[in-house]
């Protein structure tokens, strides 16, 4: 906050929304381990040391590889992936680091999604000793990018439908099809893809499994996806696959059916909640320290009732947000999490959120369009993390089946 008054009407240049105050209101976070606030505090320096750039290149809709390598650097991509080659992240770290990276940046917390929570994930849980033995740390230290290739242009929600396909000839397997919103798709990476298993002389005719091929591999094409209005500083992919030859041994033998893509989905839910009150947590941050400074009338805009009613809401909600991830991750290092747990997490922390950045963008006014204030950087890739990893209406539907017993999907 500026007192410079140059000239009247602009007694303040700008105004400091964007610290970080910890908000934690029911010390939910007061008694986590040392070991898991150390790996807090290791990506709250990562924060502050990239935020700056992350602002740049969100506007100018860019992708700073580097920042992508320095998250593996500091060993912030194992998303609680337990493997002997990865270091062990409790639940509760891994969340913790998802809120923390999303409060700073929603590009790089997909990174976290993607790299880890899905790549590395995929990787860990599916592939080969020999698959593991080359690919693993490469991943793990972002020294390779890597992407999980199953949406397709025609297919979203329902992703099971997919039409991509992968035929035997020989000592090979070939690819052929479309897939879209591919995150690091065309990083020059690796590919987790999921196809259809086109054979039917092969008692595995029609069924999914999982490829790990190579970005350089002819007839490899990823096309980076642009205009888009969220998640600006990391790029997405729209992938051809033009009859991509790939080695026999490149399907992950863990691979059998669309299932195993669920399991990474399902483990991967729980971050997006986590993500989301990363976001959520900044705008509310934001709307409080600009009503402190903020003055209208006479007097800061927390002096306003409607104000500290619009901030108590807020509040409200955030604490929710923190005590579903809690539990969370506590029912989850107990082995005790059901998918649809964290089904639940994600469609309550998503729906939050968006009610929470749609609020602070309100009480900022005419400020809250700018993006140095963050809202509404924050406002658009909340956006994104209620749409990916399984839509609003998706959660309710597995949620729904697992209350009633019955199916409601067409």
């Amino acid at each position: 906050m500026s007192d410079e008054a140059t000239y009247p009407g602009e007694r303040v240049k700008a105004y400091d929304v964007t610290t970080r105050r910890d908000t934690d209101y029911y010390a939910v976070f007061a008694d986590i381990p040392d070991a898991d606030r150390a790996v807090w505090e290791r990506a709250k320096g990562y924060v502050d040391e990239v935020g700056d750039r992350m602002v740049a290149a969100w506007d100018a809709a860019e992708y700073p590889l580097d920042l992508a390598t320095r998250l593996g650097e500091l060993d912030l991509l194992n998303d609680g992936i337990d493997h002997p080659d990865l270091t062990l992240f409790s639940p509760l770290a891994a969340g913790l680091v998802n809120m923390e990276v999303s409060r700073g940046d929603g590009s790089l917390g997909t990174v976290i999604a993607v790299q880890g929570g899905l790549a590395l994930r995929t990787l860990a849980l599916f592939g080969s000793p020999e698959q593991q033995a080359q690919w693993l740390r490469p991943l793990a230290r972002a020294e390779v990018l890597g992407s999980f290739a199953l949406t397709e242009p025609d297919h979203g929600s329902d992703s099971v439908s997919l039409e991509t396909v992968a035929r035997r000839e020989g000592d090979e397997w070939v690819i052929r099809g479309t897939k879209k919103w591919i995150g690091n798709g065309a990083s020059g990476g690796i590919t987790f893809v999921w196809a259809r298993v086109d054979d039917p002389d092969a008692p595995e005719h029609g069924a999914v499994r999982c490829f790990l091929v190579e970005q350089s591999t002819p007839g490899y094409t990823g096309t980076v996806i642009t205009g888009k209005a969220s998640l600006r500083g990391i790029f997405q992919a729209h992938i051809v696959f033009d009859d991509v030859r790939v080695p026999a041994d490149a399907v992950l033998p863990g691979t059998r059916s669309f299932k195993d893509a669920s399991t990474v989905l399902y483990s991967t839910r729980s971050g997006v909640a986590w993500s989301a009150l990363g976001h959520a947590t900044a705008c509310y941050e934001a709307s409080l320290a600009y009503s402190q400074q903020r003055i209208q009338f006479g007097k800061p805009l927390a002096r306003f009732q409607m104000v500290q009613e619009r901030l108590t809401q807020m509040l409200e909600e955030l604490t929710a947000m923190q005590l579903y991830c809690r539990w969370m991750a506590d029912l989850e290092s107990a082995g005790a999490l059901k998918p649809t747990q964290a089904s639940l997490a994600k469609y309550h922390n998503t729906r939050a959120a968006r009610r929470i950045a749609a609020a602070a963008r309100d009480l900022l006014g005419g400020n809250g369009i700018l993006l140095e204030n963050r809202v509404m950087q924050h406002m658009a890739d909340i956006e994104a993390i209620h749409t990916y990893e399984g839509t609003e209406s998706v959660q309710a539907l597995l949620i729904g089946r697992d209350i009633t017993g019955m199916s409601a999907f067409a």
